[in-house]
């Protein structure tokens, strides 16, 4: 039988047409010059980073992958249709920061001022729908004249369609917000509803309405800084959480805040490695709360000196300082701080602090970082304007975050805990895990002084030397209760510990507390005290 014919080889796929490979790099190329090199320098100029070369920045070398580059506007009212840039204004895509995958939107101000339309809002709901399949953050760098006018509703819908976006990915992935240039209007509720909010001074404002607005309306004369600039939103509004001194700082920052968080609410924040020994002890804070129990010290001075060194990061830290929050580490792992300053107000809780805690205690609970609470409080702040701006509604924000969190808890009451505030924060009455004190706390229902007037008045007014009287009486009440031994023996903390071996206590108690597991009852959700 004769040997079969050996089969050809399949001939190679021919290669695409040479014009249509020249196409596509001339729509690469026209896409990657966004508005043009007059208006990129505009933006230079301004002091301002053009959209791509702010994500060049935030990402790892080399990770961003573009989508939706050759989208383009489908507006044919007031000439647009003669207009169409690849982009539309926003560059959308995923891109790694420590290696980890992220979506980032960079909007194009060089492109139609970086307006919003259609189109545009189109590419950010794509990338925020991706974000939320895949579970990775999103960040959005803001900057942006509002909505286009030229299309209408739609841009308008635009909008929407984005809110609904960051409502539904709220506590699922991280969100955080980088306002780089202007962002008013309707813009500025997408930043609200995302977790974090990053500003830049000088060159980054938001407000609802601007000075012309009000200037016609009201008659207010005021600058865009003065209206909505980052120290305004940093220390007054409480609106932004960060305040950057340039865009490179900006962006440096977000990546901080991403290095403490987990991708998504499945996921724990990622650990570092860390050669500080879980026991060190703080010889100083054993001498760190002064002898005369109304002055003041620095908190900030203590969790310093606990956690891992140098991995404390301050959230808000110009708005409401009276309360301390932010992210650390003990043993490489990632924590939440949330503590009173008695350099500031006493440490009291008042209207802004109580949102400003309870807004981040619940970030950490959605996303699965314990909380540790350093606790020196002498209670709610006292005034009218306090109670008729709502000291009871807004100080119940808090109250209801630490009752609602499932995560780990650990409370360390250093000195003063007195009244209702020392139920809000994180008693074991509202499901503290692990409650220490040192022996210099003090656990009453209010300060020695002021309980003395109440329970003895009529004696002190009977007594030869009602001065003598109250003193010897304040002596006496604090000496029976300022101290954390009754509480103790009721089982209210488990612990007094000597304030050197804080770190370790903090380190033992995460420990203990990493496959802790509770839930709340069934529910479609809660109604907090808005």
């Amino acid at each position: 039988m004769a040997p079969r014919a050996k089969k050809a080889d399949p001939a190679p796929p021919a290669a695409p047409a040479a014009d249509a490979l020249k196409r596509l790099e001339e729509m690469k190329k026209k896409a990657l010059l966004g508005g043009g090199v007059e208006r990129v320098e505009k933006q230079h100029a301004a002091g301002k980073l053009t959209a791509r070369e702010r994500v060049d920045l935030l990402l790892d070398e080399g990770t961003f992958d573009e989508h939706g580059m050759f989208v383009v506007h489908q507006c044919d009212a007031f000439g647009m249709e003669k207009n169409r840039i690849p982009g539309d204004g926003v560059v959308t895509g995923v891109g790694k920061i420590d290696g980890r995958p992220v979506a980032v939107f960079s909007q194009d101000f060089t492109v139609f001022g970086g307006s919003l339309g259609l189109a545009h809002a189109g590419k950010i709901c794509r990338l925020m729908d991706l974000a939320m399949k895949v579970g990775m953050p999103v960040i959005g760098l803001n900057d942006s004249g509002g909505a286009r006018i030229q299309e209408g509703v739609e841009s308008l819908g635009g909008y929407a369609d984005i809110f609904l976006r960051n409502t539904l990915a709220s506590g699922v992935v991280p969100q955080v917000s980088a306002i780089m240039g202007p962002c008013a209007g309707g813009a500025v509720y997408s930043p609200a509803i995302t977790d974090f909010t990053f500003m830049v001074e000088g060159t980054s404002y938001m407000f609802v309405t601007g000075p012309n607005v009000i200037r016609t309306v009201t008659h207010e004369e005021v600058t865009s800084e003065a209206l909505g600039g980052a120290a305004v939103h940093n220390e007054t509004s409480g609106v932004a959480h960060f305040q950057s001194r340039n865009e490179a700082e900006c962006l440096q920052g977000i990546r901080r805040l991403l290095s403490y968080v987990p991708q998504n609410n499945l996921e724990e924040a990622p650990a570092t490695a860390c050669d500080d020994p879980p026991d060190r002890r703080e010889e100083k804070l054993n001498r760190i709360i002064p002898e005369d129990v109304k002055k003041p010290y620095d908190m900030k001075d203590v969790i310093e000196r606990v956690v891992d060194p140098g991995s404390f990061y301050e959230t808000a830290a110009k708005f409401a300082p009276n309360i301390v929050t932010g992210f650390a580490r003990f043993a490489g792992r990632s924590v939440g701080i949330v503590a009173q300053q008695p350099a500031v107000l006493a440490g009291c809780l008042d209207i802004a602090s109580s949102v400003k805690g309870a807004r981040f205690v619940r970030f950490c609970d959605a996303f699965n970082i314990p909380l540790v609470t350093f606790e020196d409080v002498p209670g709610f702040l006292p005034g009218v304007a306090q109670e008729h701006g709502g000291i009871i509604r807004n100080g119940a924000k808090l109250l209801y975050a630490y009752c609602e969190a499932t995560v780990p808890k650990i409370t360390v009451i250093t000195r003063k805990a007195y009244g209702g505030a020392y139920d809000v924060m994180s008693s074991k009455h509202v499901r503290g895990d692990v409650n220490l004190a040192w022996p210099t706390a003090e656990i009453a229902v209010m300060g020695a002084e002021g309980a003395v007037n109440i329970l003895f008045k009529r004696e002190i007014e009977a007594a030869k030397d009602p001065d003598a009287e109250r003193a010897r009486l304040v002596a006496e009440y604090r000496e029976r209760f300022a101290n954390p031994y009754i509480a103790a023996g009721k089982g209210y903390v488990d612990k007094v510990i000597e304030p050197a071996g804080t770190r370790g206590e903090i380190c033992r108690a995460l420990e203990l507390l990493r496959n802790k597991r509770e839930s709340v009852p069934a529910k479609k959700h809660g109604n907090i005290p808005l």
